[in-house]
Parts: C-alpha cells; structure tokens; sequence
C-alpha cells in the first residue's frame, strides 16, 4: 500500500461522489451514509422522481440519465472523484448480460476521460473452482462487469458479496417470504449449498471505506459475514429469530434451476426475471476465500463488525416488530437505518402486508367529521356491527388479551401512547390523521388509520385503512379467515362515521 487513503477533492471542493443505481437496493442506502462521510454525491436515476421521498433528496444533486446512454454518463461524471457501479440489468429480460456488458463499457470509458480518481463496484461473490463459462448468467455476468472495470486504466475496487441480509435485499426477500410462508416445504437440493451472507450495514461501510483506497489498490476483495452457513440453515435461523416454530425441510435433486424459479414465483412475491437467475445462482457455494479488505479500508472492523448472521436478520426484522420505529407502510416513515426499507423500494419487498382500504365523501366540513373520528372507540363504539366488535373482545380475553374494557381516557380527545379499547392510538395529526395500532392477541401486527381530507372538488374526503403484517402461515391463514367479514365491519365502519358526521353537522345547524 501507498498514500494515505484520503482522497483529494477538487480544489477548493468536497470529494465528490456519483452514484448510479441510486433508486435501486443499494443506492439508495449508500448515499445517506456517504453524506454522512463528508462526501458531496451526485445520483444519476433514469427516473429521478422516484428519489424525491428521500430525506437525503435536498442534500444531493440528482441527474436524469441511463448508464447505456453515453452522453448521459459523461455528464455525471464531470467533476466526479469517486464513482460507485451499482446497476445490474437482473430481471430486465434475457439479454441482460448484453445490457451490463454494454453499461459496463460506457461507465469504464466516461470514468476514464472524466478523470475519474476510482471506480466502486459491488458485484457476486464467485464459487471457487468454477471456470467464468461455466457460471449461471446473473454470475457470470457480474464477472464480466468485474473485468471490464478492472480494465478501466481507473483505480478499481470490486466488493464480491454473496446474499445480502436487509429488508428490500432481493435474496433476503426471497429467504423471507419461502421461510414465513411454508412451514413444510419440498425444496431443491441446494438448500444445502453453502453460503457466506453478509449484512447490508457491512456492505455499506466497505463501500464508503473503498472511497478511500490508495491509488495503487485496483483489485477485487470478497465480502462476507462471520459465518457459513448452507441456505437450510438460513431457513431455520430466520425461523428462530421471527419466533416462528422450526421448518420442516425436504430437500429432492429432481428440482432443476428453472423449476426452482417457477416454485420461487409460486410461494413469494419476488418477479420470475430476478427468481430464476437467482435460484440458478444458488447451487454455487459461495464463500470468502479472502478478507483482505480489513487490511485496506481504515478500521474495518470495529467491534460487533462483521455483524453476525442473527444480528443482521432482527435489524432486518425491526420494522415490523419494533412498535416505536414508523411503519413501513406510511407514507411518512423515514428509515433509520440501512437495514430499515426505503420508499424506492418495490411493492414485494418487506414481507406480506394485507390492506382493506374504504374512501367515502362526507356532506360536512372536515371539522365536524374530525371530531367523529377522534371520540370513536369506548362508550362511542366503532360505529359497525357492535355485536363483531364485542365477541371479538370476548375472544381476546379468553386468550390473555385485553379486550374492550379499557375504553377511552378522554371522551373528546386522543393523545399518542392513549390506550383505546384494545388498540394504542400510534398518531395523531389533529383534523387529519389518527394512526391505531392493535394491542389485541393476534397472529401479526395490524393497524387502523383514520384520514380526514378534501378531494378534487373540494369535498370533505373520509378515509380508512385497516393493515395486516402476518405472522407465519397462521397470520396469512387469519387474514383470509377474517376477510369475508371485512365488508360489513370495516365497510360498515365508512358509512355510519360519515352518516354520523353528516347528521351531527345538520343538528348543529339547526
């Protein structure tokens, strides 16, 4: 090693750093974590808009443009210092190779004749022993994207991963969703493949270190957890750390790659482009044959570094489970951590959300509908069906719940943290939103959100959404048990807190 690991800035500027793939798993992640390094970044997204609910978005300077396109590439890359490669044409069709050779060459050109000081890559870890031809094309493929960075005449630093461990990672997704959804499962035999799954928080910090990185460091460094561990055993210790009872696992050597991907698209949510390539990757074992990356990136391992693997999978986890972070689902959530999701990521990612959603246009102001939706619950009921609402008390208590009979701590008003009958109000934004989250004995977490508004035409707009995370088969069992009755309870709901707004409104006025 040479130099001293700083990288200079323009003079008179901040290291600048671009980021592709800045809507993408990574991106996204990755940048707020630069920010927080000092770095000044530039995001280039083909579809910009996407990253206007980042809380970061003010800090950074994004570019519309496509890593094939090269004027677009030679654009962001002015002024750049440090250019990180994370796009991968996975799941776009089947000529994604063709598409990442091309983007590949474009980046290693613009980087080159901009100046560049280094090119970051996070690509596969690749299996041992395996000539390049013989890889499957998701790995292959991110060896020829190595390669031709490498060969850029840029300083290179290319991070080999295996499966990364944060909600929206797509093989976490995929590990996720076959572990919660099948408690018995006939599996392909390479759930025995060894893998070396590192945690997203890991990925990050070696990227930001790699900014640092002397000159005379081209190379590739592979990245990995503390452990090893075969994809059977990745099942159980999910299972474990969800506090769900332990699979039962079988795995049959007649499932091939393709079949694989088909068994992948039926049980989970995750699109068939990235299934397939992914199954077809993971008959490689895959493990770190090097850690050399500790001995170039400054204090790469502080303690509790490299995070262990049931560590990564309840930081993964703590959306859901941890009732003090925002949920996931709102609109307003804002990750606090790289494992946490972020608004870019897609619909599938974060486990199973159920949502029965009802809208209903009020005659009455949104003021007199507010005052409707803040004094429900205790004496007021729940405007549907009461006789529901009461057994479904009763049957909370005859399993050590709490039942309806804590009611209300004030008739008129709601606090956040006010326990409310069997739920806890979460939000309130007075005359807009109430957030409850239930505290009754369910199979997963749920939620009921209260909106007051206006549409188009100015009319008072009532809204309502009642959320389901499941947990295990038996909350997925529960939600579709429930669902019939969704109609007259939550539907019911609608229309007599908007009848009862209506009614009071006219009272008044009389």
């Amino acid at each position: 090693m040479s130099g001293t690991g700083e990288v200079p800035a323009r003079p008179g500027t901040r290291p600048r750093a671009l980021v592709t793939g800045a809507t993408g798993y990574i991106g996204g992640r990755l940048i707020p974590e630069l920010l927080t390094a000092g770095y000044a970044v530039r995001a280039l997204a083909r579809t910009p808009e996407k990253l206007r609910d980042h809380p970061w978005a003010t800090q950074t300077e994004v570019l519309r443009g496509d890593v094939t396109d090269a004027d677009s590439v030679a654009t962001a890359m002015d002024g750049v210092d440090i250019a990180y490669y994370l796009v991968h044409a996975l799941g776009s069709g089947t000529r994604f190779e063709d598409t990442d050779r091309k983007a590949a060459q474009i980046f290693a050109r613009q980087a080159r004749a901009a100046g560049v000081r280094r090119i970051v890559y996070l690509g596969g870890l690749a299996p041992v022993g395996i000539p390049e031809q013989d890889l499957s094309p998701h790995l292959r493929s991110r060896a020829e994207v190595a390669d031709i960075l490498l060969a850029s005449g840029v300083p290179t630093a290319v991070l080999r991963a295996a499966v990364i461990i944060g909600s929206g990672s797509a093989s976490f997704e995929m590990l996720r969703y076959l572990t919660e959804r099948l408690p018995v499962m006939v599996t392909p035999s390479w759930v025995r493949t060894r893998i070396q799954p590192v945690a997203v928080r890991d990925v990050l910090r070696y990227l930001v270190g790699c900014a640092r990185l002397p000159d005379d460091v081209s190379r590739a460094f592979d990245i990995g957890g503390p452990e090893v561990l075969t994809y059977r055993a990745m099942m159980q210790r999910y299972a474990h750390v969800a506090e769900l009872p332990e699979r039962l696992i079988l795995p049959v050597p007649m499932l091939t790659p393709r079949l694989s991907s088909l068994w992948i698209g039926l049980v989970t949510p995750v699109p068939p482009g990235l299934a397939r390539p992914l199954a077809e990757s993971l008959r490689y074992e895959v493990v770190c044959r090097e850690h050399d990356i500790a001995r170039y990136v400054p204090d790469p391992d502080p303690p509790g570094h490299p995070i262990a693997f049931d560590e990564a999978l309840r930081l993964a986890l703590r959306r859901v489970r941890d009732a003090e972070v925002a949920t996931r689902w709102s609109n307003a959530a804002v990750p606090g951590a790289p494992s946490d999701p972020l608004p870019t990521d897609p619909d599938w990612a974060g486990g199973s959300l159920y949502t029965d959603r009802r809208e209903r246009t009020v005659d009455a102001p949104p003021e007199a509908l507010w005052r409707v939706v803040e004094g429900i619950g205790g004496d007021n009921g729940w405007y549907s069906f009461p006789l529901a609402w009461a057994v479904r008390g009763w049957l909370d208590r005859l399993v050590g719940g709490v039942g309806l009979r804590r009611g209300r701590r004030d008739a008129r008003r709601l606090r956040v943290g006010d326990s409310l009958d069997f739920w806890r109000v979460e939000e309130v934004d007075p005359g807009r939103l109430l957030r409850l989250r239930a505290e009754m004995r369910l199979p997963g977490l749920a939620w009921l959100e209260l909106t007051v508004g206006r549409d188009a035409q100015g009319r008072t707009r009532y809204g309502q959404r009642a959320l389901f995370h499941p947990h295990g088969l038996t909350g997925h069992a529960y939600w579709w048990s429930v669902s019939p009755f969704h109609a007259a309870v939550f539907g019911g709901m609608a229309r007599n807190i908007a009848a009862t707004a209506e009614a009071e409104h006219r009272a008044r006025r009389e």
